[in-house]
């Protein structure tokens, strides 16, 4: 049976990213602060905001950058990577973000599969980005950097002031909101190496339009920005759906507990989204207490599993309401979530924390057994069984850049996502994640794929065969854990191991945990058995 969504429709208007956020812009929204750069307290007010994306825009149409182009954008959160995003759009040229942890041989591929013609970036990151950019075959100046103008490792580079100097008007573009590429973010899917996921305007514009109408954030919230912009997490829900909701943003670079805390409190943050790791700090880290956090009215936690009692712990600790959601990149991202209201004004029921919430609007969802692709009903009480999540909806993406093998094993012919992800469902039609068919291990919310790592271990010449999993440290986040088979007469170490792997990839994909074994178990085919490994 489908399971169809409690909310009513949206409208999803046929139009790009750039004009749905700030096409309907009034005078009084236009004077509101839209972006706080927390570290140096800068505001930038819509008004501002809209004419530095329009200044970005026309100096990247001057450089010859429009529809057809791809721009990776390599940077952590600010007031800058704002505006470089959505001048990319604006100019109708799709952004490619590039995690900001990346290894300069990470940047190569990225750029190289995507097709770059153009790296934007900050110094802080200069190094390895210029590395990538020249394996990737781009020339120093079509590296642009976004800070640090004149300083002796960007002279090489255009800056942005150079970027900006042209002094055109913003390019006049024409494109197909529905079939155009906005972003193209890179995900592992359910399993197997990063893929570039074809993000088309409308899906960006239907997904802010199906979360908007739930969460039912209001020019008066002040959100905490920390989750990374060049995620798909923070793209959607934090930036174009606070700016659409002409919220104010107070934006960090990176996670650091303390700032976060002091940035909550000295800005009146109303709302705060976070991944799991941030949840167990609020619950237990004993500097909360020191904190005035009384202006947080809720905190949505998503980008992998929240444990139910650490939910409600935080709710406790910080007297806030706390909820749930799910997406994947492919998604745009969010596919169910609960609403800030819990469910009790909105659905008429609170499902418990565990849950994932809701199908969002405009779209369905279905469960399906794996082993005899039987549809699961919902229940008349209880959960049902469980199985593979699907899910169909405006935002679904266009594809896998250049991967029409991987396209079609993860959308079927009537257009359904499937999830990869284990799920049941309750008589309300709430949505609960109880496991995953798909091997991709999450990290701090980061996705980490086994056979990257696996590949990688194959190069040590110590290393004979070798497995990842996923497994559960003391703190119950998900960590990478390599089974390893020595070569004969090798005398390498588990700290070795961890090691070579920390000197080749970026630092949220390292193993954390290494295991001896006489061999690995694998099928007759030769696929790893990890259910052996898992015990």
């Amino acid at each position: 049976m489908t399971i169809t969504s409690p909310y009513p429709e949206v409208e999803i208007p046929d139009t790009g990213v750039y004009d749905y956020l700030f096409g309907e812009l009034s005078d009084a929204d236009a004077d509101r602060v839209a972006l706080v750069d927390a570290p140096t307290g800068t505001e930038l007010t819509y008004r501002g905001l809209i004419t530095r994306i329009d200044a970005f825009a026309a100096g990247l149409a001057g450089r010859g950058i429009g529809v057809g182009d791809v721009v990776g954008l390599l940077a952590p959160n600010s007031s800058g990577f704002a505006v470089a995003f959505h001048g990319i759009l604006r100019a109708g040229a799709t952004a490619t973000t590039i995690n900001a942890l990346f290894t300069a041989k990470d940047i190569a591929t990225q750029l190289t599969d995507a097709h770059a013609t153009m790296l934007i970036t900050v110094c802080a990151l200069l190094p390895q980005a210029a590395e990538g950019a020249a394996h990737a075959g781009l020339s120093p100046s079509e590296v642009v950097v976004l800070d640090g103008a004149g300083e002796a490792a960007a002279a090489e580079h255009l800056s942005v002031d150079g970027l900006l100097a042209c002094g055109a008007d913003s390019p006049m573009v024409s494109f197909d909101a529905a079939t155009h590429l906005a972003a193209l973010p890179y995900s592992s899917g359910t399993t197997g190496n990063p893929k570039g996921v074809m993000l088309t305007h409308r899906n960006l514009v239907a997904n802010v339009a199906q979360f908007s109408s739930i969460q039912g954030i209001t020019a008066d919230d002040v959100i905490i920005a920390v989750l990374p912009f060049f995620h798909i997490y923070g793209m959607t829900v934090l930036l174009n759906a606070a700016l659409r909701a002409r919220a104010r943003l107070v934006i960090m670079p990176s996670f650091d507990l303390q700032k976060f805390l002091t940035n909550i409190e000295n800005h009146r943050c109303t709302v705060g989204y976070i991944a799991p790791p941030v949840a167990v700090a609020l619950a237990k880290h004993p500097v909360i207490d020191q904190f005035d956090l009384s202006s947080l009215k809720v905190v949505m936690s998503g980008a992998a599993p929240l444990d139910e009692d650490l939910g409600h712990a935080v709710a406790k600790r910080i007297s806030c309401r706390v909820v749930q959601g799910y997406g994947m990149s492919e998604l745009s991202p969010v596919s169910h979530c609960m609403p800030f209201d819990g469910g009790e004004q909105s659905v008429g029921v609170t499902p418990p924390l565990s849950s994932v919430g809701w199908t969002v609007p405009n779209a369905v969802s279905k469960i399906i057994n794996p082993e005899t692709g039987a549809e699961i009903g919902i229940p008349e009480s209880g959960r049902s069984e469980a199985g593979e999540l699907w899910f169909s909806g405006p935002n679904v993406m266009a594809g896998y850049l250049g991967n029409d093998k991987a396209t079609s094993e993860t959308i079927d012919g009537d257009g359904f996502l499937h999830t990869g992800d284990m799920a049941c469902v309750d008589s309300t039609g709430c949505v609960y994640i109880v496991d995953r068919l798909k091997e991709l291990i999450k990290y701090k919310g980061y996705q980490v794929p086994p056979a990257e790592l696996e590949a990688l271990l194959l190069t040590h010449p110590g290393i004979a065969d070798a497995a990842v999993i996923g497994v559960t440290d003391a703190d119950g986040e998900e960590i990478p854990k390599a089974f390893v088979v020595k070569q004969s007469g090798a005398t390498v170490d588990e700290e070795q191991v961890m090691a070579f792997v920390a000197d080749n990839v970026a630092p949220y994909k390292k193993v954390r945990r290494v295991e001896f074994i006489d061999a690995i178990p694998k099928s007759a085919s030769g696929k790893i058995l990890r259910k052996d490994l898992r015990g």
